[in-house]
């Protein structure tokens, strides 16, 4: 019988996560600016702002959306985004059992 919890306790899921990604508002954004200022030219005078940031995706292997999210969260601490300037936010779906 603890070779069949073993095995369902085994079962994975991937998952994609969808990272966005985007300066905390107290930073600069010159990106966006340039944008903002780029659809103004093109006659688009009622923008009034915005903001830059960046959209990634990552699939994963984990044994739940905890363990999924917490796995993204770590990534993204660590390398995905700079923590002091940016800021993030991860939806994760569910692709399939294995």
């Amino acid at each position: 019988m603890s070779a069949n919890i073993d095995a369902i306790s085994a079962v994975r899921r991937s998952y994609l996560a969808e990272v966005f990604v985007s300066l905390k508002s107290a930073v600069n954004d010159p990106e966006g600016l340039a944008i903002r200022d780029g659809l103004r030219s093109l006659g688009y005078a009622q923008v009034e702002a915005v903001r830059a940031g960046k959209y990634l995706r990552v699939t994963l292997d984990a044994e739940s959306t905890d363990d999924a999210h917490s796995q993204v969260a770590a990534m993204c601490e660590q390398l995905l985004t700079n923590p002091v300037m940016e800021s993030y936010h991860v939806a994760l779906t569910p692709l399939s059992d294995h």
